[in-house]
């Protein structure tokens, strides 16, 4: 074969790959680039945070009448009045009023889950309840205790959930969560090149936390975090610690 026949066919081959590289490139925006604005700009479903406060009010309802402050009916009722608004307020774009009432709402609910457990601690020496009903209650405000601090922690992150979707930040601002620690050229490869924590994600901060008594995956970077995370284990340290030195006082 001829030198300029090949050379001709080496320039043609060399020009149809770098076409196709620049197809793959042009593709790999459109359908890889493209969604992921989309799915980071997609606002964050509020129905985990309503259902979340909702069981708070549930809790309270199962839980004895000498381990609530005022009528058993209060705390409930009082939740779902203030939800009301808090939820339409968000629907009609009344952000800072939202805010505003989520807070509250927490708030009270902290106070009432301090409230309780110090009832359940002046309760506790009596004897006066069987070791199941003290097991079911503690178990309860256990459970309270992770909810409360999971809406707070989703509350107050990275100035709400609001401010978080505007920002488009990645991640967190006050927690290091795992999705944080893998390095940025890796992240679509395990979809998270955009990612945002939610609820669940906070509710499992919660859980854990609770569960031992420290951070475990997603270490505290706030110091407000560090406080709230303090509270949160201190409360559920004593419910623990109740629940054990009656079992072992039955036992």
């Amino acid at each position: 074969m001829p030198v300029d026949s090949r050379i001709s066919g080496s320039v043609a081959d060399a020009t149809t790959f770098r076409s196709l590289v620049t197809l793959c490139k042009i593709s790999y925006k459109r359908h890889g680039m493209t969604r992921s604005p989309e799915h980071i700009d997609k606002p964050e479903p509020r129905g985990q945070v309503i259902a979340a406060v909702l069981a708070i009010g549930a809790i309270y309802l199962a839980l004895p009448s000498n381990l609530v402050v005022g009528p058993i009916w209060l705390l409930p009722t009082v939740i779902v009045v203030l939800l009301v608004p808090t939820v339409v307020s968000h629907r009609v774009g009344k952000y800072s009023l939202n805010r505003t009432l989520g807070m509250l709402i927490n708030a009270i609910t902290t106070v009432a889950l301090i409230a309780s457990v110090i009832l359940l601690v002046r309760w506790l020496p009596g004897h006066r309840e069987s070791p199941l009903q003290l097991l079911r209650s503690g178990g309860l405000l256990w459970l309270t205790n992770v909810i409360v601090f999971a809406l707070w922690y989703w509350r107050l992150d990275g100035g709400g959930p609001t401010l978080r979707r505007k920002q488009k930040r990645f991640g967190s601002t006050s927690f290091l969560f795992p999705q944080m620690q893998i390095p940025h050229d890796e992240r679509p490869e395990f979809a998270c090149a955009h990612w945002r924590p939610r609820f669940i994600d906070y509710l499992f901060v919660a859980f854990t936390q609770s569960s031992t008594f420290g951070p475990t995956d997603a270490p505290l970077l706030a110091r407000w975090a560090k406080i709230l995370a303090m509270i949160q284990i201190l409360v559920s340290l004593v419910i623990v610690i109740l629940l054990i030195s009656r079992a072992v006082g039955v036992l």
